[in-house]
């Protein structure tokens, strides 16, 4: 069975284009199987369901085999049963196919981070349904942050005492030991893992204002044991066999002493131990989960012993939500061609709020999770990349190889926000096929792709220096066959959800940023209502730990939130001229021009029947 599997993994890798060749009905599933087969085209309805016990080489193998609407599934039952589901009409009616699939990896997490930003256990059950649904098999909980700590402790109660907690960011709330066992059963009957994590001895201001002491210190440590040795007599390894401890963004006297006591509390209680690389120096016996985008520092990190994980692919409340997505499926999972499971573990996706958030339900919209989630969960299952890139943060132009792949998933996952995402609002469209000339200052002009660009990346990959203070100049041109008025999302910023640096909301009937839109040389766009805030959240500063920080993002300030602007077009070929100012070091610069269309339910898709040159 071993020697049949291997040799299957290596046809894979070898001739994975023929997957190209099966029809619409498996082109639908996120992730994509290794090997499918459909015989026919016809549908018929879901008769029965049959699980035969079969010996597989990993815990993600799995086979489904369909003939009549007759179901038979072997290997990992959730997962097969995952894909039947994607498999499944509206009508309750599958193909005839047959699937043998397996992950790349044996780890894809997701992360939350709930320190800084609460969210009930209701919530947190919805992203876990999506995240089997998607066949991530980890939750990273990040329970404890500067704000608070987010564990009941019976012991010392006053760490969940609102008095020492960062005010306005949900003062008195955590999580009972009841509910995270509860949570942590409802993940593993769908097959995933939760790791809780404690960040140690960093991001904890709570602690120090809470004992009056530092978490690295020999007080520290005498607490954090009692509450260690409590939850882990709470949370038996069995329900949580990996736990993180952090490490990173903190300078201690005695790193490498804190972070062997650490591990030896690990060891003590069977716990396979996790920890943020940069971070404090760990052993080999711990888990570095890689999150620097430094040049170069990712892949030196990738060559030290030990186990790892990829989350430098990057955070996806960092990135514009069109770019990141784009971003993950190119990014080369484990900086590994061919999937090597030796010491790269898999990957996890993270979503850190720095700032405060007052709508939790905003979290996913704000930071475009839902179709984040598909583009990760599709590399980090396939492993390895979709083919060569200038750069992570530019599409590949639509006409060569990799850019056709791009084009595919987006089918994909205008079908999976259609079908499956039809109750969830994604604020997302395909975008890749927009082309674009661009000029920044007296430099020629370059092609780029994308209906979002990141001026930034642009720079640097056509090495143009950049100043403070710069011009660029975008222009595009659309096809129409009659006089028409689309709708389309314009913006020139996609502020992180962390630091908050942002040139602010617009003057009252102008863009953020003092940018421009004209169409057929003749007519200017304006935003299509009227700012709530204008010349609002105008920060040329980080604003972690300032009062700033605790100020929410609200819907305008993100372009993808807000309603489109109007484009008058005529018959014919018309011009789109955008004019992108940089105002200041440190802004994050780009654009976004992006054809949407609003449907009666309020959700978005793409406007039909354009061409673009």
């Amino acid at each position: 069975m071993k020697n049949h599997l291997l040799k299957m993994k290596k046809i894979y890798w070898m001739l994975c284009v023929l997957s190209f060749s099966v029809t619409i009905f498996a082109q639908n599933i996120i992730p994509s199987p290794k090997v499918i087969k459909q015989n026919g085209v016809e549908k018929y309805p879901v008769k029965s369901v049959k699980t035969n016990k079969m010996a597989t080489v990993s815990v993600d193998e799995y086979y489904l085999t369909i003939q009549q609407g007759n179901v038979v599934i072997a290997g990992n039952e959730i997962w097969a049963k995952q894909t039947l589901l994607q498999l499944t009409d509206d009508q309750g009616c599958v193909p005839d196919v047959e699937i043998h699939d397996w992950a790349a990896y044996p780890m894809r997490g997701f992360m939350h981070d709930c320190g800084r930003n609460f969210q009930t256990i209701e919530m947190l059950k919805e992203t876990i349904q999506w995240m089997s649904f998607y066949k991530f098999n980890v939750f990273h909980w990040h329970l404890t942050d500067h704000p608070a700590w987010r564990i009941e402790c019976k012991i010392y109660p006053q760490l969940n005492d609102p008095q020492y907690q960062r005010q306005g960011r949900d003062v008195g709330k955590f999580y009972t030991y009841d509910e995270i066992r509860e949570l942590i059963q409802f993940a593993r009957e769908r097959g995933i893992t939760v790791v809780p994590e404690i960040d140690m001895p960093g991001h904890s201001t709570f602690f120090t204002k809470t004992f009056g002491f530092s978490m690295d210190s020999d007080e520290g440590k005498a607490v954090l044991e009692k509450c260690l040795d409590e939850f882990f007599a709470e949370i038996p390894v069995d329900l949580a066999p990996c736990f993180h401890i952090g490490s990173d963004e903190i300078h201690i006297a005695d790193p490498q002493g804190f972070m062997q006591w650490a591990e030896n509390l690990m060891k003590k209680y069977h716990r396979i131990p996790i920890a943020w690389d940069p971070g404090l120096p760990t052993s080999t016996t711990t888990f570095r989960q890689i999150w620097n985008e430094a040049a170069g520092s990712n892949a030196a990190s990738t060559k030290k012993e030990g186990k790892y994980l990829d989350s430098f692919v990057g955070y996806l409340n960092y990135y514009d939500p069109m770019v990141y997505t784009h971003r993950a499926f190119l990014h080369q999972a484990c900086a590994q061609a061919i999937p090597d499971t030796s010491v790269a573990t898999g990957g996890i996706l993270c979503l850190w709020n720095d700032v405060r958030v007052d709508d939790k339900n905003k979290i996913a919209l704000h930071n475009g999770m839902m179709n984040g989630m598909m583009a990760f969960a599709e590399r980090f299952w396939q492993g390895g990349s979709a083919g060569s890139i200038e750069h992570a943060n530019l599409l590949p132009s639509p006409q060569s190889k990799t850019g056709q792949k791009v084009a595919a998933f987006e089918r994909k996952m205008q079908f999976h926000r259609d079908h499956f995402l039809k109750d969830v609002d994604v604020r997302w469209v395909a975008n890749a096929n927009i082309p674009w000339k661009i000029k920044v200052e007296n430099n020629g002009w370059k092609k780029a792709w994308g209906g979002a660009i990141e001026m930034d990346a642009f720079c640097e990959n056509n090495k143009i220096e950049r100043l403070d203070s710069m011009q660029a100049w975008a222009t595009t041109n659309i096809y129409v066959d009659q006089d028409t008025v689309i709708r389309a999302w314009i913006g020139f910023e996609a502020a992180a959800r962390s630091n908050r640096i942002s040139g602010g909301i617009g003057k009252q009937g102008r863009w953020e940023n003092n940018g421009r839109v004209i169409v057929n040389q003749t007519i200017e766009i304006f935003p299509p209502v009227a700012w709530n805030e204008p010349e609002k959240y105008n920060y040329h500063f980080n604003t972690w730990t300032r009062p700033q920080e605790e100020e929410p993002y609200t819907n305008e300030q993100f372009y993808w939130m807000r309603e489109p602007a109007f484009i008058p077009l005529k018959k014919g070929w018309n011009s789109i001229e955008m004019y992108i100012p940089r105002t200041f070091n440190g802004q994050r610069w780009s654009f976004a021009f992006i054809p949407v269309s609003m449907k009666n339910n309020g959700h978005v898709g793409e406007v039909e029947h354009l061409r673009w040159k």
